[in-house]
């Protein structure tokens, strides 16, 4: 079991961590040896990691040496289980998938192994993804550490709630709706969305109209270090977004001019509620923006439209299906209703009945939605709005294993988590900040959206919030 002493050391920030590594005040086994009680001792209870690489890990921290001159060499950290580890299993969440041994590294483990991270674990997401909650059949709910009795938010389920529970430091994630910012506003972290482009998705995709992969952090300044890490396209890749002007963690290191930001509480879901916690967070951090000399307005954005819903779920749905036909193909026949949970096959279903037009049609609607909200976002420097419209929900409110009504859970969690799938229908970058806490001690967030490819003034704005209101010493009680 690890001591007091250990558990802290796990909640300092990788650049620290790295650093006690390269000074050799701390050998990297020791660190990883670390993580890996802490993981021993909090696992059972909060169910983040699908699988441990105990050995392996040691192994391979033990090979690292206070000379290593990669720049975290040394310092844990956890895969999401929808990206490739080599010779790992990748499970996506679904009985479906099986035991499939990945053959290869995601570009994303690639250039995280290569900057000297220690990989010690894969961790839990709701089956392919589809849910803002980590709930599944195949490896049971993965709990919130502030309150065990509620979700860490999803897809990013279990990274979050590794990283919240001091478990690792630092944790893999990615976004086509929200989940990399939803989990973080659950579990008190910082979670960007990069703009589109930035991280290359290869080996597999050239191009993803939703999805950027990311980390999940305590501080904007390892959020802005390893974006540096992961940016920048590979050969083959499609698109990408155009190259910073400067680094981005020496932009996150700038204090920015005064700024116009835009401020809103009105739900992207027409009609749904908006909580007056999630409100009152907004409002409290637009005053905190005006003392630092920024400028805010109350202004809506141009996205409560009627039709959205069903338009995103006309491009996410058959994004997210496409999982489950390749593991149709790796598995060498077709599913059936058995091999996942209800909610998954009736998005199947629902997927395998939209034909090749109509879902490029749902994708050029979006087009002009992003067009529309990036218009509007740009003349201002920045919108702030909730990051949620809710607390995090008690496990069980979205049910993917509801048979009478299979879509029931997706429907409902529309208006769990509106404000973030509107980026990654534009594409611009955004972030959510745990700014503060709600009566009851969890975290209650922020969301900042920035202007298309500027994510190093995003995370200035960020630091400075974090600066002026810091959050990384709040811990859940364990």
């Amino acid at each position: 079991m690890s001591t007091a002493a250990g558990a802290d050391l796990l909640f300092h920030p990788v650049h620290e961590l790295a650093a006690l590594v390269r000074s050799g005040e701390l050998t990297a086994r020791e660190l990883v040896g670390e993580s890996l009680d802490r993981i021993a001792e909090l696992n059972p209870s909060i169910n983040a990691f699908v699988d441990v690489f105990g050995e392996d890990a040691l192994a391979e921290a033990g090979a690292i040496g206070p000379d290593d001159p990669r720049p975290f060499a040394g310092v844990p950290i956890a895969i999401k289980n929808n990206r490739p580890v080599e010779g790992r299993r990748l499970t996506f969440g679904s009985d479906l998938a099986g035991d499939f041994i990945a053959p290869y590294d995601h570009h994303v483990v690639a250039r995280l192994k290569a900057a000297g991270f220690v990989i010690v674990g894969t961790t839990t997401l709701p089956e392919w993804g589809i849910l803002p909650t980590t709930e599944t059949r195949r490896f049971g709910p993965t709990r919130n550490p502030w309150d065990q009795s509620r979700t860490p938010g999803g897809s990013s389920g279990g990274s979050a709630a590794a990283v919240a529970a001091g478990m690792v430091p630092i944790a893999h994630a990615n976004d086509g709706g929200g989940s990399t910012r939803i989990p973080a506003a659950c579990c008190g972290l910082v979670g960007l969305k990069p703009q589109r482009g930035r991280i290359s998705l290869a080996p597999e995709v050239g191009h993803s109209f939703l999805v950027s992969d990311g980390v999940l952090t305590r501080t904007v300044r390892e959020t802005a270090e390893v974006l540096d890490l992961l940016s920048g396209p590979t050969l083959g890749d499609m698109t990408w977004a155009p190259p910073p002007a400067e680094p981005f963690a020496e932009a996150a290191g700038r204090r920015p001019k005064r700024l116009r930001i835009a401020m809103s509480t009105l739900s992207p879901v027409p009609g749904a509620p908006v909580d007056p916690a999630s409100r009152q967070a907004v409002q409290d951090a637009a005053a905190l923006l005006e003392s630092l000399g920024h400028e805010v307005v109350e202004a809506d954005p141009p996205w409560a439209q009627e039709e959205l819903s069903r338009v995103f779920t006309a491009s996410f749905g058959p994004a997210v299906c496409t999982q489950i036909r390749l593991a149709e193909m790796i598995a060498g026949r077709e599913a059936t209703a058995e091999d996942m949970e209800p909610l998954s096959w009736a998005l199947f279903g629902l997927c395998k009945s939209i034909n090749s037009i109509d879902s490029q049609l749902a994708e050029f609607q979006l087009h002009g939605v992003g067009r529309q909200l990036v218009t509007w976002v740009a003349q201002y420097d920045a919108l702030l709005t909730p990051t949620l419209a809710e607390a995090p929900l008690p496990l069980g409110t979205l049910n993917p294993l509801d048979e009478d009504d299979p879509m029931g859970a997706f429907t409902r969690s529309a208006s769990f988590t509106p404000f973030t799938p509107p980026c990654n229908i534009s594409g611009q970058p955004a972030i959510s900040l745990p700014l503060y806490e709600r009566e009851d001690g969890l975290p209650l967030a922020v969301q900042l959206i920035g202007q298309p490819a500027e994510e190093g003034a995003l995370l200035a704005l960020a630091a400075q919030l974090e600066a002026a209101h810091p959050w990384a010493e709040r811990r859940p009680t364990l």
